[in-house]
């Protein structure tokens, strides 16, 4: 486990360490220094296209979380046959090549620009996103509604509950655990996305990934390692911030 673990962060480290090299050598550490992390901050091409991402990102899963959770709970509701079939065709994106759903969203937004005079940007961005993120949210809120009581829901109402109060006060603290991990899923996936947006984006604005690959035709900028290393730090944080919330939430439950 430790070799597995070693192989994948290894590049990673690698990035880290470069993001703070004087030169832009990619081999050779030749001193420290924080020059490109100042001077990322003065790139308006990154810092631009680093907000178009953040945007997106943000839209798409808000939007897909909400959609997702709301699938969720229909899903649970249906009999074993429809659950297993729509369960299955909610899997199709997942295990779908990229370039097909890439190809076959822009096909889809510009058969309806031809017809409804609209040009692809950030509208299309989003909905393809939204596209791929529900999925990933409806898997993650799945396995709370098996783990739950399937009559806490009844038993809610019999004590007096209306049937919008039961849901808030009873459903979805339980299922809240998933809800947020297919929020924090589907973040990720819009933030590291590039193969549907470069499909769907149009000519107008850039995502980060889309700009890091036009930077790879000459010479990717040391500014790039150092915005990866911000990224990968944020992103660890808020995993062991989530993880030490659930912990205590299930220490608290296992008290009462």
């Amino acid at each position: 486990m430790a070799l597995i673990l070693l192989f994948l962060y290894i590049p990673i480290f690698v990035l880290i360490v470069f993001s703070f090299n004087v030169t832009k050598s990619r081999s050779v550490f030749s001193g420290f220094t924080f020059d490109w992390y100042i001077k990322l901050f003065h790139n308006k091409l990154i810092m631009t296209s680093l907000l178009n991402t953040i945007i997106v990102a943000v839209a798409a899963s808000v939007l897909a979380t909400v959609l997702g959770t709301a699938a969720a709970i229909g899903i649970n509701k249906m009999k074993k046959l429809p659950k297993t079939l729509v369960m299955q065709g909610t899997n199709i994106p997942i295990v779908n090549p990229e370039i097909v759903m890439g190809v076959s969203l822009m096909l889809l937004f510009v058969f309806f620009a031809a017809r409804m005079n609209f040009e692809l940007g950030f509208v299309t961005l989003i909905i393809a996103h939204i596209t791929f993120d529900v999925p990933y949210v409806i898997l993650n809120i799945m396995p709370r509604f098996r783990q739950m009581n399937p009559h806490l829901y009844e038993a809610a109402q019999d004590l007096g509950c209306s049937p919008i109060s039961a849901f808030f006060k009873v459903i979805l603290p339980e299922i809240l655990p998933g809800i947020i991990s297919g929020f924090l899923m589907a973040f990720t996936f819009s933030l590291d996305d590039f193969v549907v947006s470069y499909f769907t984006i149009g000519a107008t604005s850039q995502t980060l990934p889309i700009t890091i690959y036009s930077m790879t035709r000459r010479k990717v900028s040391p500014e790039i390692n150092a915005l990866s290393t911000i990224i990968f730090v944020v992103v660890v944080t808020v995993l062991v911030i989530k993880n030490i919330a659930e912990r205590r939430n299930s220490v608290k439950r296992g008290v009462r």
